[in-house]
């Protein structure tokens, strides 16, 4: 141990004596741990340990695959969930249903997300709350109406209570029905999003359907779980069809996070590679650093070895000074890493990973990053100290020149950590280059409809109010006409599911004439006959539907090309007619003025629109008005002459002169905002900016080593350079050879990039939309590669070209 700690002292006073190579040395390190680490930090919280519950790993979601093999959610009803739970499989079960309700007794009413959980939720999730109790048996009994108690959220306690724990005990306003405060729920348990947690009532009602999760029992695979749970599906699918796929489907079950890994666990693969990249140059950096340090060092290890020093103890020092680097460029990294954290979680996509997952630096971080750190020490000291720690003796102590050992082994190691180097970096900057270019096409994507100055605000309606047709469709036609008087509104209109760019609800349709295909889907959409003209649509053919027509609900419909092009292909769309049988499917909150489904004639074409995200094909769409069916959620669109968000208040003071309970939503955004919310504009974001971030210091870090390598060759040969000059060369001769002895590192290094970014194409395409084998991005990425690195040839270059000769022949 004294001897180890003699080595670190050593090897202090000598980093102190280089202070610039120690400061570059430790930056190199810094940036590709501290990049690392939090990348890491964010793998490690939403893919490996994002839950708190109790036997995550055992938590499952339930799926059906149709016969298209897309996946829907499968809805039990309150007698199933009983049934299921006492399969020999499932260990327990729950059922969880949100609903938007109103804190009332203020100003405006306030929206927040009510979560409406069975009895047996909290001790199935394992979570002890912050201040009081969960939810508990007795708060909901089977067959009693349920205690007015409530659970609340730790954020909305913290927003709305300031956090006081005296909350507990005191009475909440919900839709004017008061309920008692029972609990403050931890600060990670926040299933559904969840504002406040309230006791569910379970009835015997077919027609409602719930969410049901389940935790299998242990030992039991999904697969296990699938097999053994099916024929209880399928016997439900006979109890309520309604509930479930009308063709065939398959029964499977997911893990809890299952569906968070596919949205954003390939993106965070990628970025880890690019920050592992980063973190491999940046020890190829202190490896170059070390041997070209290690030449001014020579004779202090000849003279080590001539009084006795063995090899091995020469290694030992080397890898002393290497491990006292990397440790502290790991203390340096994981600071700046606190800093990373923050700003990865921010790009994150918002709804791309579980709320519930604890994103920061902790203990198994540190762990991993002190393991890195160890690592990357021995890594990037090992080869250099091998190589110093021999020197040649006699010739050293003889010539006491600045050679280090081996010479041309020596040069050689440093040519393939520079080729190696630059090879890399041509893979970062021209992986960063496709994915910034794929975000840049995804950002000038034609989007068919203007979504300057337009907001969306989310009406929800409150159960068992306006329950007839005309009482619903009187009431939102009453809340868009005050909407629109609002001063600064220019336009209103209903837009019930129909906000763009991903919108509408999936149906099979039937067309009048035709046999009954199962294929036939589109995306059906509700809405006013203002929401063409508020959204800049461009009418294709035939007519928009009238005020009049929607206040009578009329049976008629307007479809886009798509579906004019699919269904129609003899351009006789206009005048046909379809029906969309499940429209009634959701009769329990759905008001209609058809007791039946009923045709919809065909009236007009718009031109096409973005309906199925920023990415994706356009789908084939048919607008109704939304006097047909009126759901207990409705949009208002809204587009203004200013700032849009600016009148929010106001409209939401407008809403509520109508209904003094009735709130807006509470996340109102404008449509450019819907735009950037999309999961694919989130990720195209985080993946080009981070990337082309590591990028950038990938590139800065390969200067650096090339530099370092440069300037080394420059000290090495200051002799040559000085009797070549009095011998009659010229400086552009000088320069010239400082700059052949690169050209087979880069030259090496930018080949060898070429064939890795060919190589590793179909990876980097799995997560950006830009193509690396463009070959105008390998052209932009090899040029400015070659540019920095002429840059860094270029200074000591000047320096080699700039000896007086007599200098350098008196030079050591």
């Amino acid at each position: 141990m004294r001897t180890l700690l003699h080595d670190f002292r050593f090897s202090f006073r000598q980093l102190q004596k280089s202070p610039g190579f120690a400061l570059t040395a430790v930056l190199s390190l810094a940036l590709g741990i501290g990049a690392t680490t939090a990348v890491f930090s964010v793998i490690y919280a939403v893919l490996m340990n994002p839950y708190p519950y109790a036997a995550p790993d055992r938590m499952v979601h339930m799926r059906l695959l149709d016969s298209s093999a897309k996946q829907r959610f499968a809805g039990l009803t309150g007698s199933q969930w009983q049934t299921i739970r006492k399969s020999p499989v499932v260990e327990d079960a729950f059922i969880s249903d949100d609903w938007n309700l109103t804190v009332t007794g203020h100003d405006l009413p306030e929206d927040v997300n009510g979560v409406y959980m069975t009895s047996n939720s909290f001790n199935y999730m394992g979570v002890p709350p912050a201040l009081g109790r969960g939810l508990i048996p007795s708060d909901a009994i089977d067959g009693q109406d349920p205690q007015p108690v409530a659970v609340l959220g730790y954020k909305f306690w913290q927003r709305h209570f300031n956090g006081d724990p005296a909350v507990l005990g005191q009475t909440m306003q919900l839709v004017r029905k008061n309920y008692r405060i029972v609990g403050v729920a931890a600060p990670r348990f926040t299933w559904d999003d969840g504002d406040v947690y309230l006791p569910l009532k379970i009835t015997q009602d077919p027609a409602r359907s719930f969410y049901v999760g389940l935790r299998l029992k242990p030992g039991v695979t999904h697969a296990m779980a699938a097999a053994a749970l099916t024929p209880l599906i399928q016997q439900f699918a006979k109890e309520t069809p309604d509930h479930f796929p009308k063709d065939r489907f398959t029964f499977q079950v997911i893990g809890l996070n299952e569906d968070f890994i596919h949205q954003i666990g390939g993106t965070l693969a990628l970025l880890f590679c690019a920050v592992a990249l980063l973190l491999a140059i940046g020890c190829g950096n202190v490896s170059i650093l070390l041997l070209a340090r290690g030449t001014a060092r020579q004779h202090e290890f000849a003279v080590r070895a001539a009084i006795g020093a063995t090899r091995r103890r020469i290694v030992r020092q080397l890898l002393t000074e290497a491990l006292l680097l990397s440790l502290t460029g790991t203390a340096l990294g994981v600071v700046l890493a606190y800093r990373l954290v923050a700003l990865i979680v921010a790009m994150l996509p918002p709804y791309s990973f579980p709320h519930e997952a604890a994103i920061a630096i902790n203990l198994p971080v540190l762990a991993f990053s002190v393991g890195v750190a160890l690592l990357t020490g021995i890594l990037f000291g090992l080869w250099p100290a091998v190589q110093l720690s021999h020197p040649e003796v006699s010739q050293v102590m003889q010539s006491s020149t600045r050679r280090i050992a081996g010479g041309v082994r020596g040069r050689s190691t440093n040519n393939v950590l520079i080729a190696g180097q630059i090879a890399l970096t041509l893979l970062m900057l021209a992986g960063a280059a496709a994915a910034m270019e794929g975000f840049l096409k995804l950002l000038h994507t034609p989007l068919g409809y203007d979504p300057h100055n337009v907001i969306s605000v989310g009406i929800p309606v409150h159960e068992n109010t306006y329950t007839t047709v005309a009482e619903r469709a009187a009431y939102f036609e009453l809340l868009r006409k005050k909407v629109a008087d609002v001063p600064g509104v220019t336009m209103a209109a209903i837009s019930s599911n129909a906000t763009p760019p991903a919108n509408g609800s999936d149906q099979g349709i039937e067309i009048l004439g035709r046999p009954p295909k199962d294929e036939q889907k589109i995306r059906v959409n509700f809405v006013s006959p203002g929401y063409f003209p508020i959204l800049h649509i461009q009418l294709a053919h035939g007519r928009i539907w009238d005020e009049t027509e929607n206040h009578n609900a009329a049976r008629l419909a307007v479809i886009n090309q798509t579906m004019a092009r699919l269904y129609f292909p003899n351009g006789d769309a206009i005048g046909r007619s379809f029906k969309i049988p499940d429209l009634q499917s959701q009769a329990r909150f759905v008001l209609s003025p058809m007791m039946s489904p009923e045709y919809l004639e065909i009236v007009g074409i718009i031109a096409d629109k973005r309906d199925d995200g920023l990415r994706n094909s356009i789908l084939p769409e048919a607008f109704i008005p939304y006097t047909l069916s009126m759901r207990m959620y409705t949009q208002i669109l809204v587009r203004s002459d200013v700032p849009p968000l600016s009148l929010l208040h106001t409209i939401g003071a407008a809403v509520n002169s109508v209904d003094p309970d009735q709130q807006i939503n509470a996340n109102v955004q404008d449509l450019e905002h819907w735009i950037s919310d999309q999961q694919e504009w989130q990720q195209e974001h985080l993946v080009a900016w981070l990337f082309g971030s590591f990028a950038v210091l990938a590139l800065a870090l390969a200067a650096v080593g090339l530099y370092s390598v440069v300037s080394y060759t420059v000290a090495q040969r200051t002799n040559e350079f000085g009797i070549r000059m009095a011998l009659g060369a010229q400086r552009a001769h000088v320069l010239r050879i400082v700059f052949l002895s690169t050209v087979a590192s880069v030259g090496g290094g930018i080949l060898g990039g070429i064939a890795l970014t060919l190589a590793l194409q179909k990876l980097l395409a799995r997560w950006a939309e830009g193509s690396s084998r463009d070959p105008l991005i390998l052209l932009g990425a090899v040029g400015v590669l070659g540019t920095v690195a002429a840059i860094a040839c270029l200074l000591p270059a000047l320096r080699a070209s700039q000896v007086d000769p007599m200098t350098a022949l008196r030079y050591e």
